[in-house]
């Protein structure tokens, strides 16, 4: 679909400052995204339907790269993957990050090249490690003791793995207790403290099959502070000094992840790259003199940051309900294609578009059609007191962790994906259907 055209009003720029920056308001309350009027999508595609502006992702990309351009800034595939989003990365000089066999397969056979993947995972299968070797991934994260014999043995005569040790640094940091991984007693990586991490780089060290790069981190998701990330490096400074003072080797790599936060309502605070990469050069620099050593080469693992503003979510209301006191409003989606507000209570600022209201604003629930209490969309948020049903609604930041971590709950089928740039609008990811469903029962 090429808009030819488009008759632009000035924007109503209250509430569009997390939104694409390509997003032009039309007549009659209408909004476009990379030239195209979100109604027309919901037209053509129907609803819900996700829309993803390419031009926002590759100016995303492009301004990390910009941040970091003596570091490597590598996309974290889980918050959203699709072979589209594989060409646009790679195009813009970006590594990819993956957690799954699925993830580099799709990744690889997209034309990625697999010495620019790393592989993540707290419990990496007998298929990751396989998919890995095979396509020859650039560098394996090993994140806990027993994979550290395991990929050795995988590796066998073929040569040598590049591996990093991924580290808890003992950081508290991230917007939920759920997303919190740079602490003592959750599922990732190794611990300072207990010496695990001391005890897997030495086991790692004596396996000729693997070769210790380097360290990783990440602590956390949705931060929006460079302080922790600065603490962070104090620490894993201090151990790559401990290992040159043990083990006479100097590791010339640090990774330091990703969780880098946006803001998903207006005012909210966002994590600004260029602020982020001056705060760990300058500490890289001062922790790395202080103990001697030549600085290692930095990495980085945006996905939210890159992904996440770049979407929006297209919603059509089936009905509005007055009861207890509250307004609820009902969508045609949910908690099967964004489960984030039920996992970690996250906030959302849906708009309607495709009509000027000129009702007053009431307080109103954004609700899914599913069969849980804990289908919630959008809590506690002001939208005009004429909803009705069939009017559109649009919740931006949809772009990460969205679609990636959809499910078949109700056999409701997961949204297409559509993406938009430069007036063209194009299907990337079809909508699941029924049909979907039927075909994988293979029972009788």
């Amino acid at each position: 679909m090429t808009i030819t055209a488009l008759s632009e009003v000035a924007p109503d720029a209250e509430g569009l400052s997390v939104w694409p920056a390509s997003t032009a308001g039309l007549p009659h309350g209408g909004l476009a995204v990379g030239g195209v009027p979100l109604t027309e999508i919901a037209d053509r595609f129907g609803t819900p339907v996700y829309v993803l502006d390419e031009g926002e992702v590759r100016a995303r990309c492009r301004a990390y790269r910009a941040a970091f351009p003596d570091a490597d800034v590598l996309y974290a595939a889980k918050a959203f993957l699709s072979r589209a989003m594989v060409r646009w990365v790679r195009e813009e000089g970006l590594g990819l990050d993956a957690c799954s066999a699925g993830e580099l397969e799709l990744a690889v056979t997209a034309g990625f090249p697999a010495d620019r993947v790393t592989l993540h995972g707290n419990a990496k299968s007998p298929q990751d490690i396989g998919a890995a070797l095979r396509l020859g991934v650039g560098r394996v994260v090993i994140d806990s003791p027993s994979e550290i014999a395991r990929l050795a043995a995988a590796v066998g005569t073929r040569g040598a793995q590049k591996v990093m040790v991924r580290v808890v640094p003992g950081i508290m940091a991230g917007g939920h207790e759920k997303i919190r991984t740079g602490t003592e007693g959750q599922k990732f990586g190794l611990a300072l403290t207990d010496g695990s991490a001391q005890h897997a780089i030495a086991r790692v060290l004596g396996q000729p099959q693997l070769e210790l790069t380097g360290l990783h981190c990440h602590i956390g998701s949705q931060i929006t502070d460079v302080k922790p990330y600065t603490a962070a490096v104090r620490r894993m400074v201090g151990l790559m000094a401990r290992v040159r003072d043990t083990h006479g080797v100097v590791l010339s790599e640090l990774d330091m992840g990703g969780g880098h936060g946006v803001a998903y309502r207006p005012g909210e605070p966002a994590l600004d790259p260029a602020a982020l990469a001056r705060a760990l050069r300058a500490e890289l620099a001062a922790s790395c003199a202080a103990a001697k050593l030549p600085p290692p080469r930095l990495a980085v693992e945006p996905g939210r940051a890159v992904a996440g503003p770049a979407g929006v979510a297209l919603y059509r209301v089936l009905c509005v309900k007055h009861t207890g006191g509250r307004v609820f409003v009902a969508v045609d989606g949910g908690m099967s294609d964004n489960p984030r507000p039920a996992l970690y209570g996250v906030r959302y600022a849906p708009r309607l578009v495709g009509r000027r209201s000129t009702a007053a604003p009431r307080t109103s629930t954004v609700v899914g059609r599913h069969c849980e209490a804990g289908d919630i969309v959008a809590d506690g948020v002001e939208l005009p007191g004429d909803l009705r049903p069939g009017d559109l609604l649009a919740v931006p930041v949809a772009g990460a962790y969205h679609l990636s971590m959809a499910s078949g709950y109700n056999m409701v089928g997961r949204p297409p994906l559509v993406a938009v740039h430069d007036g063209t609008a194009r299907l990337l990811v079809r909508r699941e259907t029924l049909a979907d469903f039927r075909n994988r029962d293979i029972g009788g």
